[in-house]
């Protein structure tokens, strides 16, 4: 069985969260969450969160042990991006582009053997 916890449309550069996101995938709960409360990435708080609700998802809905779960997939995808402009020197105009992620996280208890 597993459960699943997404963030749609988090306001941080898919690049950047997936920095955070490598670190956790394929480890234990308890070692995923020290590792990104030790992690000094805006990022980090914003997967740990996912990653919590991922935990609560399961414990809650699917009655599993929070201790035996495992993360087995973790990835970001790419959200709407926010367009803006900067105004420039003689009277241009250049764009910003402000992304957003989907961040999604999935745990599955840990095969015995």
């Amino acid at each position: 069985m597993q459960a699943k916890a997404v963030a749609k449309s988090v306001r941080i550069a898919p690049r950047k969260v997936r920095l955070v996101v490598d670190l956790i995938r394929g480890k234990e709960v308890g070692e995923a969450i020290a590792i990104l409360n030790h992690t000094q990435r805006g990022a980090s708080p914003v997967v740990e969160k996912v990653l919590k609700s991922a935990i609560a998802n399961a414990e809650h809905n699917y009655e599993m042990d929070a201790d035996s779960l495992v993360i087995s997939e973790a990835f970001v995808n790419e959200g709407a991006t926010l367009k803006r402009f900067r105004p420039r020197a003689q009277g241009r105009a250049s764009r910003i582009n402000k992304r957003t992620s989907h961040i999604t996280v999935v745990v599955t208890e840990k095969k015995e053997g």
